[in-house]
């Protein structure tokens, strides 16, 4: 993307839009009547919730690790094979700074326009405040906002790109990515056992300690239509493993199970925890990210945080090769997340295409 100084049109805020009182939303954001929230042949899966895992046992007392038990590998493993997504409680990372963290990011949010304006994006990096994904000119829209910047590897770390405002944001922003990141360190270990490896196996893959993480706070306004339109359009991650810290008030997000749509509800002090991509290449398809999307509400804005934890950007992922075998052969070729991770910021969010597109080129 370092050709890619400036989006092909202007940008517009869609908070700016919802504040204006509009009671149509623009065309730019209509989806085409087979990708919008209520038609008939999408339909939702009501009263179903993805798979709830608690992680207590995990800790001696006082947040002290210890290795998971059977039946925590079992639930990991189902969960993955079967959903792809899952919810994990008790899972070590503080709730009151998660809690803090969520306002803090609403509170950015509803600063005024010049201040949240001094950190708009690129599409050269897309650290920043932006309102966009992909820079195809004309492309129909997403309704929402976000914020974007880098936790991983230490040299992309630039805290002037982290919000000034609220006063403790940065402070947290901190605090909130070392938990997770040790978090999703030992979600990797538990993956690479459930796949018959060694527990480091797939955290060397990622590049060991020299891994990806960048956070991506979505803010999704009031929606006078949303029956037209989607706040993220429907995806799968590129990365390797996504927790999101949902709004705990707002039900947003969607995920595929078969030709249905489940609205996730989220439980309280739990993060969401949805394999990417790369999982699915390293794992040679075992375990395969699914498709996702998040609706909007007429009467409640939503906030959420995505924190992306993936390879080093510049390692080669390809199929495990204890994964690989005569009946079972290699389904990708071999590709750094950097070149992967061109497609959606390119293109914007296109369900699996991209994951699914690599099988043909065998």
């Amino acid at each position: 993307m370092q050709g890619l100084q400036s989006w092909p049109e202007p940008v517009v805020r869609v908070q700016s839009l919802s504040e204006s009182g509009i009671e149509a939303i623009p065309n730019r954001y209509v989806k085409p009547p087979s990708d919008r929230p209520s038609i008939v042949s999408s339909p939702l899966v009501r009263d179903v919730n993805i798979p709830v895992i608690d992680l207590k046992g995990l800790f001696v007392g006082a947040n002290v690790p210890r290795g998971p038990s059977d039946l925590t590998l079992r639930q990991i493993n189902e969960a993955c094979r079967d959903w792809g997504f899952f919810q994990v409680v008790n899972h070590g990372v503080d709730p009151k700074l998660m809690r803090m963290m969520r306002e803090s990011w609403r509170e950015f949010f509803h600063l005024p326009p010049e201040s949240k304006q001094r950190y708009a994006n690129s599409p050269c990096t897309y650290e920043g405040y932006g309102s966009r994904l992909g820079v195809e000119k004309g492309a129909v829209l997403d309704w929402s906002d976000y914020y974007f910047l880098h936790y991983m590897p230490q040299c992309l770390r630039n805290h002037e790109k982290w919000p000034e405002l609220p006063s403790s944001c940065r402070e947290q922003i901190a605090e909130y990515s070392k938990q997770v990141v040790e978090l999703s360190g030992r979600l990797m270990k538990m993956l690479s056992l459930n796949l018959g490896l060694p527990e480091d196996f797939l955290q060397r893959c990622f590049g060991g300690e020299d891994i990806g993480a960048c956070l991506r706070v979505n803010f999704y306004p009031k929606c006078p239509q949303p029956d037209l339109t989607l706040g993220l359009s429907s995806h799968s991650d590129p990365g390797g493993l996504t927790l999101l810290l949902p709004d705990e008030h707002v039900p947003g997000l969607q995920v595929r199970r078969g030709e249905s749509w489940v609205t996730v509800n989220p439980i309280p002090d739990a993060f969401i925890v949805n394999i990417g991509d790369q999982m699915q290449v390293l794992s040679n398809a075992i375990y395969k990210s699914v498709e996702h999307r998040v609706i909007v509400n007429s009467a409640k804005e939503r906030v959420s945080l995505a924190f992306f934890y993936n390879p080093k950007s510049d390692i080669p992922i390809a199929p495990a090769p204890e994964l690989v075998t005569e009946d079972r052969p290699a389904l990708y070729p071999a590709m750094t997340f950097d070149e992967y991770r061109l497609y959606i910021r390119t293109k914007g969010p296109r369900g699996k295409s991209q994951v699914e597109s690599l099988k043909s080129q065998r």
